[in-house]
């Protein structure tokens, strides 16, 4: 049994733990611990004493835990058996990661779920060298860089989906300008991800997120680019504008409509909606006219009365006063025809409604029984 006179170990830039090829030590050794590394002595499965980078010659004072194990006696050249552990605790900053199937992601202005994938690095150390070996080693003889990113890639990908909503959601960010704010969100990542490095004793020292892209061809960005845009029109045309065209589509599509929604509307809803139209589109038009600096911001709209009528046995509407007007003035709605609006406590007929009273007053009375 050959008896080993130095223990080191020169560990490559990709080993994270390495065991010494021999147990064979006698007091007197040299143990070499380099700069950036931790050395364990190990019995029975147990961690006994701790070594920081330095050189060292063993002693019976300088592994006390150890010798109360196995008894050594004072002086000499005892030998005795012990596993030698090294831990390289220099920093590894260029660990890839990226999603190899998209992240859903909801985005927190216009509330559209866009699958996006992202890539990146991050860079990490042992900052508990003990806590890593027994968290992490076990009975293995080495442990090397790529093992210890296996295991977390799957760790980061776990967490990424939800880090990163998060952080769109509290900072208000859309997807469409997600990358303007890489830094921020790699930083916010670094902190949160930490958190599960830490509890194996490791330390993040960067999380960069690189790239965050989204298919241009794929259908919930395309949704999502169309959500900005109407948002933009509204935002500069005006809500009035905006309002305007909506109620040209209401038309159309109500014109198309079969049955007696679609017969209400040839008798005289087409015609109230385009005087309500032509009405708000006169008003808007001569709003952007005034160029009076009196307020920058425009008073809020008055909000319409809306009234509900009897038709057919039914209720219909709600309608507004333009279309209720044309309505009676087709011939539609009668001085007997009953109607509701907000604050009325019953339905009433239309003719004892005071603003619809003066369409009534020249109607003759109903003909005598024949």
């Amino acid at each position: 049994m050959a008896i080993i006179d130095v223990v080191k170990c020169a560990m490559n830039s990709r080993e994270l733990v390495a065991k010494f090829p021999s147990e064979d030590l006698r007091m007197g050794t040299q143990l070499v611990v380099y700069p950036g590394q931790t050395a364990f002595f190990v019995k029975g499965g147990r961690i006994f004493d701790e070594f920081e980078s330095g050189t060292y010659t063993l002693k019976t004072s300088n592994i006390p835990l150890l010798n109360k194990l196995i008894n050594l006696p004072f002086g000499g050249d005892t030998p005795f058996t012990a596993e030698v552990w090294f831990v390289n605790q220099i920093a590894i900053l260029d660990s890839k990661w990226g999603t190899a199937t998209p992240l859903q992601i909801e985005d927190p202005k216009y509330e559209v779920i866009v699958p996006i994938r992202s890539y990146g690095q991050y860079g990490f150390r042992i900052e508990n060298p003990r806590t890593f070996m027994e968290s992490l080693i076990g009975n293995m003889s080495s442990f090397s860089v790529d093992k210890l990113n296996r295991y977390f890639k799957g760790n980061i990908m776990s967490q990424l989906t939800n880090i990163i909503s998060d952080k769109l959601t509290r900072d208000n960010i859309s997807v469409l300008n997600i990358n303007s704010h890489l830094a921020d969100i790699s930083e916010y990542c670094k902190e949160r991800i930490s958190q599960s490095f830490g509890r194996y004793g490791l330390s993040v020292q960067t999380f960069d997120v690189m790239s965050i892209s989204v298919k241009e061809d794929d259908p919930s960005f395309m949704k999502l680019k169309e959500a900005k845009d109407l948002a933009a029109r509204v935002k500069i045309a005006g809500r009035d504008i905006y309002q305007m065209d909506r109620s040209f589509n209401v038309l159309d599509n109500a014109a198309s409509n079969e049955g007696a929604a679609g017969g209400l509307v040839g008798a005289g809803l087409g015609l109230g909606v385009g005087m309500n139209v032509g009405t708000q589109a006169a008003g808007t038009l001569g709003a952007n006219m005034n160029v009076s600096p009196v307020s920058a911001t425009p008073p809020p709209l008055p909000q319409a009365t809306m009234y509900h009528l009897a038709l057919n046995g039914q209720s219909q509407g709600p309608y507004d006063f333009n279309v209720v007007s044309a309505l009676i003035n087709n011939g539609t709605v009668s001085s007997g025809t009953f109607v509701w609006k907000q604050g009325m406590a019953n339905w009433d007929k239309i003719q004892n409604v005071p603003e619809f009273a003066s369409f009534f007053v020249s109607c003759p009375p109903p003909l005598p029984n024949m």
